[in-house]
């Protein structure tokens, strides 16, 4: 059964809102027992004495989305767990805002946490999504993922 691929993107940072909007949609959920959430947030890092002030995101999203879709696969055949989700900004994302929203919940806990971490470095590792550090108005650099 092939499962449509979801797109994971949304414009700009991802809104505190629609993050508790999410968590709170899973109150219903009474077979879940635990819920781990990963929030990466635009760093105001010094880079050759400039402050970044926001990160510019891109991404090739058909390829990004596929290969999402296919860590998301792997983390459901590995991990005990009930539901994933995944959003990551594209476009002008500025420092101290969320760039990338990972919610997993589980029935246990153990799983939940692992299969967090699992996503969050495949993610890193895999997805094509590449940033622009931003620093002030006359400079920028391309972030490299650690």
């Amino acid at each position: 059964m092939q499962t449509k691929t979801r797109d994971v993107f949304v414009d700009g940072g991802i809104d505190p809102q629609f993050i508790a909007d999410s968590i709170a949609k899973h109150g219903s959920k009474h077979q879940i027992g635990a819920h781990q959430i990963f929030l990466g947030q635009v760093r105001a890092d010094q880079v050759g004495g400039k402050t970044v002030t926001a990160m510019e995101y891109t991404a090739y999203r058909p390829m990004a989305n596929q290969k999402v879709q296919e860590i998301r696969e792997a983390v459901f055949s590995k991990f005990e767990i009930s539901c994933l989700h995944c959003h990551h900004s594209l476009g002008l994302v500025r420092a101290g805002e969320i760039c990338l929203f990972v919610f997993v919940s589980s029935p246990h806990r153990r799983a939940a946490f692992e299969a967090l971490e699992y996503m969050v470095e495949e993610i890193k590792a895999q997805v094509p999504i590449f940033g622009k550090e931003l620093l002030g108005e006359d400079g920028h650099q391309w972030k490299i993922n650690k």
